[in-house]
């Protein structure tokens, strides 16, 4: 299944969510809350490739989505923004495994580590979130999840999979993907395999060429299952390696990245519930340098890697009739050296080697509760409380050179600091989310609920620990082109949301549907940024704990136009978002807020063909947060245009991207470095121009 939601405690039955290039259904009454905030029907490969057709990031699976925007980053690594919250104020799981970037600019988030064709489920939750779905996070939860193993009937073997390609044309990016499982009725062993590549991107109009958006990935997976009974073990080996990928908004490109990893899942249904456990472990190798096209004429090596280990356990308990006990436990430890090579002949990047990070490690020790209770047929609660205990240490530090000059004491001085400090820290997050859900009319559904949801500092906003301007813009994963210095007496962001979600549907099938959800935060001991010192056109920041508060309302609809033999089926899906942040310490609006934004899509599906028309809306970005000097960006309109015909075992996807080629920027794009670095001249990161992409998938 494949599906985004943002309602606390999800949708209707039998609503349909759709994402581009494919319709599911929300089958949510019929499983408990915490898991129901998404479930739906499984769709094929192919409706897969539709919906990121023209790009091989997986957070494109949440395109349009109601509350949801993007961090633009890599052309693999975008970052998501739930209501306004970004990054690591999002807890992104994929495959049960909450994944940290190993790097200072966060080159490699948790979604870059898997291709949008192995994604079998994509759940988005704003805010409100279960506690049983995790902790350490203020902004919400975003889900992802390959498909289990699949096995043949008694006595049979199955043998399946499909072979994809797909080609865009801006830039000219061009992919394959596919997979093949081989299965009895007890064993089953599949192969995921992917590749993806594409030169820089036009931007549209007169933007001309964006450097610094190429990008060469490859991932492979094999996983294997074991099946009897009631009992599902599936253990799943991959490796991705990423040769290359430009960072238009940072001062650096990735110029390698090796990520290996094993993961295990057992599914177990006993007398008296059910069972999950998980384990993985996870090695991240990091390198970052400039690509050719920023014409550099020297180089800076950095170096990360990052060890991943960790556990979690989920026990369901059918209580009461109608009544339903989760507890769980879970444990993930972080590890990272960060250290940057000395350049020879350099006299500010040498004689040593930095050491950015040495020997830290983030380890986090969690455990929850959650009732779930059906009190009427009308009438539903979900209360949950979760702690965890979340370590923190790093290891001396050294800089380029311990020679004092006017070059280097800055960083010798902050060096010195640094380690003679007690540099541990442990923080003790309780976070506690309440839900009801209550239908008063067969066309209406409200929901609403309120959450503590704690979040504590990752390790660079506690130990980036350098002073100079060149070392601090290396502590950058906001694009913004400032550096960032540490502060390990950050205290723990703690996050009070109440929102409500009011549901009006047609009660007699499907012909209809509005959502309204209006959303309230306020964040005590924000993680936000002050200025220490002008450097250029930017500057450089310290991190500090502010008071901040965000509120907006996110609505979205359907209604089915037509349905007969003759015309097929016609639909129109539109959506709306209007988010505010605010600095209540110093009056700046927070960074990566999304100005006002909404899609509206005509869908149209006749016999074997289906398309659409979609047109996509953004303001103007005024409100901005002057403190990071943020850019400010005009408004645009965008044209879609995409369509899908599916005969026997092949189906053809074909779609153009910005039709009319429309200049614009993108809002949370911050500025185009990589151009910056080329030809001095500074502008706000474009958005892709005119593209056509076509993909092509044969089943078996």
């Amino acid at each position: 299944m494949l599906a985004a939601s943002l309602h606390p405690l999800g949708a209707r039955a039998q609503t349909t969510v759709t994402l581009p290039g494919l319709s599911i259904e929300d089958t949510a009454d019929s499983t408990p809350m915490g898991d129901r905030l998404l479930s739906a029907a499984s769709p094929s490969a192919t409706q897969r490739t539709a919906a990121s057709l023209s790009s091989p990031d997986a957070a494109s699976l949440f395109r349009n989505q109601p509350g949801v925007s993007t961090y633009s980053a890599g052309g693999l690594a975008s970052l998501p923004v739930l209501n306004g919250m970004a990054d690591d104020r999002v807890a992104t799981v994929v495959d049960g495994v909450r994944i940290a970037s190993g790097c200072p600019n966060h080159m490699n988030p948790a979604l870059s580590f898997i291709d949008p064709d192995s994604v079998d489920t994509a759940t988005a939750i704003a805010g409100i979130t279960p506690v049983s779905m995790g902790g350490d996070s203020t902004g919400g939860t975003i889900d992802v999840e390959r498909k289990d193993p699949q096995f043949a009937r008694h006595g049979k073997v199955l043998v399946t999979g499909h072979v994809t390609g797909t080609y865009r044309s801006n830039g000219g990016g061009y992919g394959a993907s596919g997979s093949l499982t081989v299965a009895n009725d007890t064993f089953s062993l599949r192969y995921n395999a992917s590749y993806a590549q594409a030169g820089d991107y036009e931007g549209g109009g007169d933007a001309g060429l964006v450097r610094s958006t190429s990008y060469l990935t490859y991932n492979h997976a094999v996983t294997f299952g074991v099946h009897k009974g009631n009992h599902l073990l599936a253990l799943t080996f991959g490796q991705q390696d990423t040769p290359h990928e430009g960072f238009a908004n940072q001062y650096m490109d990735m110029t390698n990245n090796r990520s290996t990893f094993v993961n295990g899942k057992y599914l177990g249904t006993f007398d008296w519930g059910e069972l999950e456990a998980r384990g993985y472990w996870q090695r991240e190798d990091h390198a970052m340098d400039f690509l050719p096209d920023r014409a550099k004429t020297t180089h800076m090596p950095m170096n990360t890697n990052a060890r991943m280990a960790g556990y979690s356990i989920k026990a369901t308990i059918p209580l009461a009739e109608g009544q339903t006990l989760r507890l769980g436990s879970s444990f993930d430890h972080s590890g990272l050296n960060d250290w940057w090579p000395p350049v020879a002949g350099s006299m500010m990047m040498g004689p040593d080697t930095y050491h950015s990070i040495n020997n830290g490690h983030r380890d986090r020790l969690g455990h929850f509760v959650e009732w779930e209770a059906a009190w009427t047929p009308r009438v539903t609660t979900l209360l949950g409380f979760r702690n965890d205990l979340v370590m923190m240490n790093t290891g001396p530090v050294s800089g380029y050179s311990s020679t004092m000059s006017m070059m280097n004491m800055a960083n010798i001085n902050a060096a010195n600091a640094f380690n003679t400090t007690d540099r541990g820290r442990t923080d003790v997050n309780f976070d506690v989310t309440a839900l009801v859900r209550w239908k008063p009319r067969r066309d209406l559904t409200i929901e609403g609920g309120y959450a503590r949801k704690t979040r504590s500092p990752n390790l660079y906003e506690r130990y980036a620990w350098g002073r100079s301007a060149m070392v601090t813009s290396m502590i950058n994963w906001f694009g913004d082109g400032n550096g960032y210095v540490g502060n390990p007496d950050l205290k723990p962001e703690v996050a009070n949301t109440a929102s409500i979600t009011a549901d009006w549907h047609d009660p007699d099938g499907d012909r209809w549907d509005l959502k309204v959800q209006p959303y309230y935060t306020y964040t005590h001991d924000y993680i936000n940024a002050y200025r220490l010192a002008s450097a250029r056109q930017f500057y450089t920041l310290g991190f500090a704990n502010h008071n901040a508060q965000s509120y907006g309302i996110n609505g979205s609809g359907n209604y089915r136009l037509w349905q007969n033999a003759r015309f097929g089926r016609g639909e129109i899906v539109a959506n709306l978002n209007w988010v505010r942040g605010q600095d209540l310490t110093n009056g700046a609006g927070l960074y990566h807020q999304m100005p006002t934004n909404g899609s509206v899509t005509l869908n149209e599906r006749w016999k074997n063909w289906s398309g659409r028309v979609e047109m996509t809306f953004v303001k103007a970005k005024d409100t901005v947060d002057w403190v990071r000097n943020e850019p400010r960006t005009p408004g645009y309109a965008l044209l879609g245009l995409g369509g899908q015909y599916h005969w026997r075992y092949m189906t053809l996807d074909a779609s153009i991207d910005n039709v009319l080629n429309q200049k614009y920027e993108l809002p949370l794009g911050g500025w185009s470095l990589a151009d910056y670095a080329a030809t001095g001249s500074l502008r706000a990161l474009p958005g892709m121009g005119r593209s056509f992409n076509v993909s092509l998938t044969a089943s078996f």
